[in-house]
């Protein structure tokens, strides 16, 4: 089978590529670095003919809120278009966890629209909603920085190494489309403060972690249930002790 991977060469599209790649398909891993970009539309065309499927896992470059609101329109609607004039089977894309609950950022309401979008087209899809990657544990520690005090909430959150994201992007993949919206989590459910809290600790970082409700996420102030999936979701094996202690050197 023939899958073009967009976003090819980031950290969830390197995992994707090689999965699918050790499972016998013939792979494209496409990006603005490998030749085939999805806003201007270099090399597309190319790219995507002949595809059985094309899975979206780009992001953009700047989230800036009418920059990113650009770039996922503009991506998205290439892409639909040059895989319904190639006839592609199935569509799938790499979104978040609790999107249409965290629209008062930039970024989710790009992300909206772009779920929005594959949703109107004719193109057969499966939008993958994953939690927040362990990888981005210190930029979310990072953000809520101010001198040596993180401040974070205590809302819940349930998050995923990439490893097991790209793994189950390749079974949903291969899988036939669903037409709808699967959800995707770690195996624990925590506080984001405690999360940050055991990843401050792992690193022996001395900054000190205050709990404060009022601490906003990216700029949304969250409710207690705004990060994790709210129903059904396929729950990922690797908890996040296992990956600090692989990581915390």
């Amino acid at each position: 089978m023939k899958i073009v991977v967009i976003g090819g060469s980031g950290l969830i599209g390197k995992k994707l590529v090689n999965n699918l790649r050790e499972l016998g398909h013939e792979v494209v891993a496409a990006s603005p670095s490998l030749g085939i970009n999805s806003v201007t539309g270099e090399g597309l065309t190319a790219a995507i003919s002949g595809a059985q499927v094309v899975v979206d896992v780009t992001n953009a470059p700047s989230w800036e809120d009418q920059a990113v609101l650009d770039f996922f329109k503009t991506s998205t609607r290439n892409l639909l278009e040059a895989e319904a004039a190639a006839g592609v089977q199935h569509h799938v894309a790499l979104s978040v966890v609790g999107t249409d609950g965290l629209l008062e950022s930039g970024y989710f309401r790009a992300k909206m629209a772009q779920e929005e979008m594959i949703k109107a087209s004719k193109v057969p899809y499966t939008i993958v909603r994953a939690t927040q990657f362990f990888e981005f544990v210190e930029s979310i520690a990072q953000f809520s920085t101010e001198g040596q005090t993180v401040r974070m909430p205590s809302a819940f959150i349930q998050p995923i190494v990439s490893d097991d994201v790209a793994a189950a992007v390749a079974d949903y993949a291969l899988a036939a489309p669903v037409n709808g919206i699967v959800d995707l989590a770690g195996p624990e459910r925590m506080g984001l403060n405690e999360l940050v809290r055991r990843f401050l600790d792992a690193k022996k970082d001395a900054r000190q972690l205050i709990t404060d409700e009022n601490s906003r996420y990216y700029g949304v102030l969250l409710k207690q249930h705004s990060l994790v999936p709210l129903g059904e979701a396929r729950i990922a094996p690797t908890h996040f002790e296992e990956w600090l202690n692989g990581s915390a050197n």
